[in-house]
Order: C-alpha cells, then structure tokens, then sequence
C-alpha cells in the first residue's frame, strides 16, 4: 500500500466518524473492545501519565443503570437533586457558538419530526442518551481527582482515538456528555472510589442505518475560517 491509499484511508476514517443516535442489538466482543482500547491507549499523554480509565457496561449491569437514570430524569424533582461536577459549556453563550448548537439541535429534532416547541418529545429524545441510544456497550470514561487540565487535554486525545479505532472496526460511536449530570448514580453502580471524577459517557456498536437521526451530519468550517498563517 502506497502513502497516497494510506492516506485516504485514514482521512476517511476521521471524516467519517460521526455521532450515532440508534444502535443495532448486535453483540460487541469484549476482544474487540480490548482490541480498541489498546490502540485508543498509544495517544500522547504528558511525561507518559495515561490518566484514562474505562469502564464497559452491557447486558443487565447496562440496563439497571439506564433505567435508574432514565427515571430520575423523567421526575423534574429528583432531576434538581443532580447537578454536573464540571462546566462542559459556558455559563453565557455568545456568537457563533450558540448559532452552531441551535443548528445541530433544530437539524436533529427535524429529521425525527420533532417540532420546536414540542418539549414533551424533546424531552424523551434527550432521554435516549440514558439508555446509550439502544447501543449493547456503554462505556464510562475516569479520571483521578488529581489530576489537573492538561491530563483533560490528554483525555480527549484517548476519547478520539477510541472513537476512531472503532471506526476502523467497523463499530459507530456517540460521545456523550449528557451523562455528567448524573455522575453520583453512574457511581454508584460502578462502584466508582471517591478519588475518581467521570469524564463522559459513551455508546459503541453498529449503527441502525434504517434510523432518520443518523442521516445527521454536521457541518463543519473550512479550515481557512480558523487557521492563521504568519
């Protein structure tokens, strides 16, 4: 294989990846998800510190989790009792972030013919994220409390790589930071110790093409708009 075909084949892994919201039953082995993390594992970390840990759910360890979440998401009351440990998105959204967010939102909720102020059934796509969009593996992502920003750098150097390692297998992905909110449940049935702070969840499996939310791609901006030359 010459550099030119290399090059087009890791190109169209990276560009192909994208969030899948609907999942196949289909089994994933944990070979194959060892497999992945091994690959994921030869990302850049500072002075080598590896500061990922993973935690793969399936089968009813999954579904418990899921539906404990589930509920106390769907219960406006118990939901207020959960808050996130760390702020994924700013406090004061501003230009052209909140333009981008609305799009993906409005592009999303429009492929699954669900109107703007429908809230009752934006409510129970969101809650989707929760029961891993149907996927057979979950994965939770850790970090030692010790650790500072620059090992979250390196965090998400692991993250894409897995995400991209399981693309090459032929296994979709969606990131997931919805799960945050509800760390001291995912705790919980972990059996999480004190000293570990989740990062962000994952679903991974085969992607059910068949679904209308996973002919949502994004856009992205071309490199010029974001890439100074001096």
């Amino acid at each position: 294989m010459n550099q030119a075909e290399i090059t087009k084949i890791v190109d169209e892994n990276i560009a192909s990846r994208r969030s899948i919201r609907a999942f196949l039953p289909q089994e994933v082995s944990k070979e194959l998800i060892l497999e992945i993390m091994n690959v994921a594992a030869r990302a850049p970390s500072g002075t080598n510190t590896q500061p990922w840990q993973v935690h793969v759910l399936t089968g009813d360890k999954k579904k418990a989790l899921s539906e404990e979440i589930v509920q106390t998401f769907l219960d406006p009351e118990a939901a207020k009792q959960h808050t996130e440990e760390y702020n994924y998105y700013p406090a004061q959204w501003v230009e052209p972030y909140i333009g981008r967010r609305r799009k993906v939102g409005f592009d999303l909720y429009g492929l699954l013919g669900i109107g703007k102020e429908d809230k009752a059934k934006m409510q129970q796509q969101h809650a989707r994220n929760y029961q891993f969009f149907d996927a057979p593996v979950g994965i939770f992502f850790t970090i030692d409390r010790v650790m500072q920003q620059g090992s979250w750098f390196d965090y998400g150097m692991f993250v894409q790589n897995v995400m991209l390692a399981a693309r090459a297998r032929g296994l979709d992905t969606c990131p997931q930071a919805a799960f945050t909110q509800f760390h001291k449940i995912i705790g919980r049935h972990l059996g999480l110790a004190e000293n570990q702070q989740l990062i962000c969840g994952m679903s991974l499996g085969y992607a059910d093409l068949s679904k209308p939310e996973n002919k949502l791609v994004t856009v992205r901006e071309p490199a010029e708009t974001f890439t100074r030359f001096l």
